[in-house]
């Protein structure tokens, strides 16, 4: 993925196509990119996120791409949720040490 800009203005559009019990979240526009993508990530219920995406400067990012712009080292906002581990990496967020 290229350099992002967290700081523009964003819109995220959920996905209604999947029947849940859950009040549908809507479109939502953001003042900061990062907003959006912490709200994705933290705040919007998990059925949704498959099927939304981002808008930033006219380019789209779909659940997966979001979900990689939550994880790169620059995201600018602390994290509720960890990082997901690299491969190969033990020591990443999730890792437990073993009590041996």
């Amino acid at each position: 993925m290229q350099k992002f800009d967290y700081g523009v203005e964003a819109e995220l559009f959920p996905s209604r196509a999947r029947p849940s019990r859950r009040q549908p979240v809507g479109y939502k526009k953001f003042a900061t990119a990062a907003e959006a993508i912490r709200f994705a990530i933290e705040d919007l219920p998990a059925e949704f996120l498959a099927g939304t995406w981002l808008e930033v400067d006219e380019a789209r990012f779909n659940a997966q791409e979001i979900r990689q712009l939550y994880d790169r080292d620059e995201f600018p906002l602390p994290r509720q949720h960890p990082v997901s581990p690299k491969p190969g990496n033990r020591s990443a967020a999730g890792a437990t040490p073993r009590g041996d």
